[in-house]
């Protein structure tokens, strides 16, 4: 009688692979939101979409937080702190800063390094998949991204322009933040089974909002008439904050609920060898978003970048498969 369990994992990665993608998908729109409200500024961009994700993630535990309250420990509530600062709230402040500054495209391409980082800095030495397995896949995510920023930092490099180069600064800093929230989240996850998916994600957003609010009520207190200043001489384009809302809102719901889950349950399913891989889809889905915006196709570099950064997950999936169907030493 055959082994069950090679098809039972095989199943279980496919569920996290899906995941992965779809959590990508939404996570890409992330990348758009400040070309869609370019007159609010990075601060006013974070606070709006964690703390409606902080509303949203109450309303739907409000039904059982009695008894999710109650699993709480001190190292669940640390974790949750710590990740949502890291995670969420840093993290999306540089990568706003990044947009403005250098564009969605040189931003979600160095975010597009996360597949290697994550992957390398959080092998641990019982993954099942050997480092070796997964160097050629990872030459090929790596050489797509360097195929795309040729363009993009040669761009840079002849402009002089330095408000560019500062935004790459910062989009390096949301990769940092991001790849070790990556890390520590899934090994979390895969250590705590008490919390599930959605419970941990509604935690996450309820913590995340709880931060936002307060980090915002200080920073009106001690530089409220000053922000009210310079929003008042601003010159740019009209503050629509009924539109801000709405964005924020979907934003929170469809990025950080939603695509947080997916991101949980693909965390669950998946070592951090092959999870890692799957961030790729973010900056797959943030280029597509931005071609839309943009009105345009995507250029030939774009397109090999895009080729070898598919090609790269789809063997590091296959890696994974393959030794999936292995019985464990």
């Amino acid at each position: 009688m055959p082994d069950p369990k090679p098809t039972e994992r095989r199943k279980t990665m496919g569920v996290g692979v899906l995941c992965g993608l779809l959590a990508g998908a939404l996570w890409g729109m992330v990348f758009i939101v400040p070309k869609l409200l370019p007159a609010f500024s990075p601060w006013e961009l974070a606070f709006g979409r964690y703390a409606a994700y902080g509303l949203i993630a109450l309303a739907a535990m409000l039904p059982r937080l009695g008894r999710i309250a109650a699993k709480l420990t001190r190292a669940d509530c640390l974790a949750l702190t710590r990740q949502a600062l890291a995670g969420n709230l840093v993290y999306y402040v540089l990568l706003t800063f990044a947009v403005k500054l250098a564009g969605v495209g040189p931003a979600s391409l160095i975010i597009g390094v996360l597949p290697i980082s994550v992957t390398l800095l959080g092998r641990r030495a019982q993954d099942r998949v050997p480092c070796r397995k997964l160097l050629l896949p990872l030459a090929l995510v790596a050489l797509g991204i360097a195929c795309i920023n040729i363009d993009l930092f040669s761009a840079v490099a002849l402009a002089g322009d330095g408000a560019k180069a500062l935004g790459v600064t910062f989009a390096v800093g949301a990769l940092a933040c991001w790849t070790w929230y990556a890390i520590d989240n899934a090994r979390f996850l895969q250590n705590n089974p008490n919390f599930s998916s959605s419970e941990w994600s509604a935690l996450y957003g309820l913590c995340s909002g709880l931060i936002a609010v307060a980090l915002a009520a200080l920073a009106y207190g001690v530089f409220g008439g000053r922000i009210a200043h310079l929003a008042a001489a601003s010159g740019g384009p009209a503050r629509d904050w009924t539109y801000f809302w709405c964005v924020s809102a979907l934003l929170a719901l469809g990025a950080s609920m939603i695509g947080n889950n997916l991101w949980n349950i693909a965390s669950r399913r998946l070592p951090i060898t092959l999870s890692g891989q799957m961030i790729v889809f973010e900056t797959l889905f943030a280029l597509l978003y931005g071609f839309i915006h943009d009105h345009r196709w995507p250029r030939p570099l774009e397109f090999c970048a895009i080729a070898l950064l598919v090609s790269g997950v789809a063997w590091a999936v296959g890696a994974h498969a393959a030794q999936a169907q292995e019985p464990p030493h």
